[in-house]
């Protein structure tokens, strides 16, 4: 057996073994610079400003500023296709960093925000049909406009719920309320609500209006028991001017408020509430006042 294989070891043609490997090797060596050259010269350098920029956001990651992200948020704020108003959770000083990277001015209210729901009609609001179905805002929305007689009336049942990554929305009553204590500003209960109810207010407001109906009078009445009757009360009330009314909506100039409370007292619907609920006055504290 051992002379077997010396015969076939002189019988092979080594000499050809060696060549065709030199060969094998030489082209894999050709290839991988021709690769290396290539990625050099076709490299996509990106701006390093993405990355700080990056680093300056929140990291929530939530999607609510509509792009894939704080990566590709950060991206486009540096392409210039995206406002750094679009994400709610960055801080003041880290927009006002991120304001100094890319060269511009400051966008917007620097003061933080959290969100609040334009609606407390819920079971107070009469439904104009029995839904049945997949029990979902959205879903709701797509027969008729949702099951409530008010066309821009909370439908309670809990889309902006789902959609909060803090677990910051409940529905009670009929409605949805946001703990302002849990809520980040993200956004995600806003662009899910299909109604376009909930809105921001700076974290130091006191109060809003949580009614968002354009209607007046009779045709407020006849389906809310909670709905904004555009009396004009809060607006008289005021003592600084911090309340208009814009096509019956009460609107509140945060910047004129002196949190005195007074638009409270005079609104006969109880549609101006408190943003923190623990402000409210306890029932005795009420009937000191009324003395």
């Amino acid at each position: 057996m051992i002379e077997l294989l010396l015969r076939i070891g002189r019988d092979f043609q080594w000499t050809t073994v060696l060549i065709a490997l030199a060969i094998a090797f030489g082209f894999s060596l050709v290839l991988g610079v021709l690769i290396l050259l290539i990625n050099k010269f076709t490299e996509v350098k990106q701006d390093p400003r993405i990355e700080e920029v990056e680093k300056c956001l929140a990291g929530a990651n939530c999607g609510a500023c509509g792009y894939p992200g704080c990566a590709g948020f950060a991206k486009a704020l540096v392409d210039g296709t995206a406002k750094l108003d679009a994400c709610g959770q960055t801080p003041p000083d880290k927009r006002i960093e991120i304001s100094n990277i890319l060269g511009i001015a400051v966008e917007g209210n620097a003061e933080p925000t959290i969100a609040v729901v334009g609606c407390s009609g819920g079971v107070k609001c009469q439904d104009k049909y029995a839904y049945q179905g997949y029990g979902d805002c959205v879903s709701q929305n797509m027969l008729a406009g949702g099951r409530k007689a008010c066309e821009v009336g909370c439908m309670g049942a809990g889309s902006c719920v789902d959609a909060c990554p803090y677990h910051a929305v409940e529905c009670r009553e009929g409605y949805s309320h946001i703990d302002p204590d849990l809520c980040r500003s993200c956004g995600m209960c806003i662009k899910t609500c299909p109604k376009n109810l909930i809105r921001r207010v700076p974290v130091s407001a006191k109060v809003y209006v949580a009614c968002s109906t354009q209607c007046r009078g009779k045709d407020v009445t006849s389906k809310c028991q909670a709905g904004c009757i555009a009396c004009g009360k809060c607006q008289r009330n005021c003592p600084t001017g911090a309340i208009y009314l814009v096509d019956n909506v009460p609107i509140i100039d945060y910047s004129k408020c002196i949190h005195c409370y007074k638009c409270l007292e005079g609104c006969p619907r109880k549609c101006i509430k408190y943003v923190h609920p623990e402000d409210a006055p306890s029932s005795t504290e009420t009937a000191e006042q009324a003395k």
